[in-house]
């Protein structure tokens, strides 16, 4: 008997594996849990074998659904390679465009990427989700992930962006209360407000060759950068921060930068995809976006 594709049962598939459950995979697919359920049981009685294990709690992969999992998944890549061969004919980006950045970076910076993007090619619609989680974006279906920081070994392709540059800052209204700031060793007599996501709070400042660490306790611990800029613009102590974040408030006289010469070691950003062979347009055009506005949003602030 000659063995028949259904994409639409394949795809059903990986999202139930992907996502952990049938109703998921029906969010996914914008379907009812119901039907996701029909899809698989008819796959399982036309290939005659179990591929899911099912509870009323618990669903797992057994060891013939794994294989075909593994098998589907190249089907479905060379499928959608052949597709994006053909959609690069025409250069226009359209479809849905699923994105992932971190939280932080993604409500100062993204959101206006992803609108300009959306103004420019009216076909496009985008999905985003911003999370400080490593995203897994092949087996989540993203297409594009902003990542700020060193990158893990991968297979994935990247690009890189340009690099954060940070600073030290404090309000006016605070300068103007306390001693100077001349060296590092000054700043044992402030008021800081560290960013410390996870551990003890502590800065590694250089300049140049020269390298010194901040271990003391701060006035304020914040998990995120905005709330470190927003505690310093209320004079409250001295925070490090994103050069592109601070400097518009130098320019309006909300913040002054402290120490000028000594900051953070510049972090990198880059763009993450599956893969430039088959690129689809939509991918093509928001990396491109995003290099040509970090270059001009950031970098004049390195």
């Amino acid at each position: 008997m000659a063995a028949t594709i259904d994409f639409l049962e394949m795809r059903t598939f990986l999202a139930v594996v992907t996502g952990g459950s049938f109703t998921a995979a029906a969010e996914r697919l914008e379907t009812d849990k119901a039907r996701v359920s029909r899809i698989v049981s008819r796959m399982e009685a036309k290939l005659g074998a179990r591929l899911l294990n099912r509870s009323t709690r618990h669903l797992s992969v057994t060891e013939v659904g794994r294989d075909y999992f593994e098998r589907v998944s190249s089907i479905l890549a060379a499928a959608e390679a052949a597709e994006f061969a053909v959609a690069q004919r025409t250069q226009e980006p359209k479809g849905r465009l699923k994105v992932t950045a971190g939280a932080e970076f993604g409500t100062m910076q993204v959101d206006d990427w992803i609108a300009e993007f959306l103004r420019k090619w009216p076909k496009v619609t985008v999905e985003v989700e911003y999370t400080n989680r490593l995203v897994d974006i092949i087996h989540e279906g993203v297409d594009v992930a902003v990542r700020i920081g060193p990158l893990q070994d991968s297979e994935l392709s990247a690009r890189k962006l340009g690099e954060l540059t940070y600073g030290l800052y404090a309000s006016p209204e605070y300068l103007g209360s306390v001693t100077g700031v001349r060296t590092v060793e000054d700043l044992k007599r402030h008021h800081l407000i560290m960013h410390a996501p996870r551990g003890r709070p502590t800065w590694t400042l250089v300049n140049g060759e020269k390298t010194e660490k901040v271990w003391q306790a701060p006035r304020c611990s914040v998990n995120n950068t905005m709330a470190a800029r927003n505690l310093a613009l209320s004079g409250l102590g001295i925070a490090q921060l994103p050069r592109f974040m601070a400097e518009p408030h130098v320019v309006d006289g909300a913040l002054v930068r402290v120490l000028p010469a000594w900051a953070c070691i510049p972090v990198p950003v880059h763009v993450v995809f599956a893969s430039t062979r088959y690129m689809d347009p939509k991918v093509r055009g928001f990396v491109d976006l995003c290099r040509d506005a970090f270059k001009a949003n950031i970098e004049c602030f390195s």
